[in-house]
């Protein structure tokens, strides 16, 4: 009998435990009756249930928790094509929250997975339509801001449809499939290598511009300086000669005398000097007296 009484006790604690539910913040809840959605008997509509502390029927209701807060959809990236029928590589997310709960669960199941899928779709087909209006100048130019407030305002019907508003819709990266950028980049390097090899032809023709006008200029200078170095030298011999003429005509012996002297010393400037003369020639002729005075 006690045995008895301890599990009708234990019984109605776990009905009572059973009937009880909480709803946390950033939660909604709704409840199902036999696997049917439980629903206001005033207004026929599915009842949410708010944050809070709520009660069931045990055993009989079921209570399914959604999230309410605000999420993010971060899918891989896609393909769109542009009015020049280009292919682009769009990487984008969104922000998204569940505002009507019922429609969402009508719509979805309550499924998470279903919900990014269909709201995935509503997204890329505002990106679609307008990316298939611009060009890739245009796009890249500053048409990006554009692009994400048409997308998001593309992307309210989704209250609407899926009970779900669309918070943002942010473009993270924009790029050309490998295929067309890999011939883009030969293109721009082939440009380029044609730009270098004019720019090194066009140095190349200035450097022997430069280097002929200098090898003008400095032949010219060689022989400016050639020149004036004979007329100097010529000027020098003439000052020269004029001073041994001015000098013979005022004492021609003594000038014979110092010219003597002159051809000695450079005569007989080294011990190693050997000259074979006749002692009584001319050259000897002040060494024997024969300079003298008669």
């Amino acid at each position: 009998m006690k045995n008895f009484f301890i599990a009708i006790i234990a019984l109605i604690v776990i009905l009572s435990v059973s009937s009880v539910f909480v709803i946390y913040e950033g939660q909604r809840g709704i409840v199902f009756q036999f696997s049917k959605i439980k629903r206001d008997s005033a207004t026929d509509q599915m009842m949410v249930f708010e944050p809070g502390l709520h009660f069931k029927i045990p055993l009989i209701e079921t209570v399914r928790k959604l999230d309410a807060r605000i999420q993010t959809l971060d899918e891989p990236a896609d393909r769109f094509v542009t009015s020049e029928k280009k292919d682009l590589i769009v990487d984008s997310f969104a922000k998204w929250r569940i505002v009507d709960f019922s429609t969402y669960y009508l719509r979805t199941s309550g499924s998470v997975d279903n919900a990014r899928a269909l709201l995935k779709q509503k997204i890329n087909n505002g990106l679609r339509t307008e990316f298939g209006n611009r060009t890739i100048k245009e796009i890249v130019s500053g048409d990006r801001d554009t692009i994400m407030a048409k997308a998001l305002e593309s992307a309210k019907s989704s209250r609407e449809d899926l009970g779900i508003e669309v918070v943002d819709v942010r473009i993270k990266a924009i790029n050309l499939p490998d295929e067309i950028s890999q011939s883009i980049y030969d293109r721009m390097r082939a440009e380029r290598t044609a730009v270098a090899k004019e720019h090194r032809s066009q140095g190349q023709e200035q450097a022997e511009i430069i280097r002929a006008t200098i090898d003008a200029k400095v032949t010219i200078m060689l022989a400016e300086a050639q020149k004036n170095s004979f007329t100097v030298r010529g000027e020098g011999d003439a000052l020269a000669a004029k001073v041994y003429s001015d000098a013979y005509n005022k004492d021609a012996e003594f000038y014979s005398f110092y010219r003597s002297l002159e051809a000695y010393k450079n005569s007989f400037n080294s011990k190693n000097d050997i000259m074979v003369v006749k002692p009584d020639g001319e050259f000897f002729r002040f060494l024997n007296g024969d300079g003298e005075d008669k």
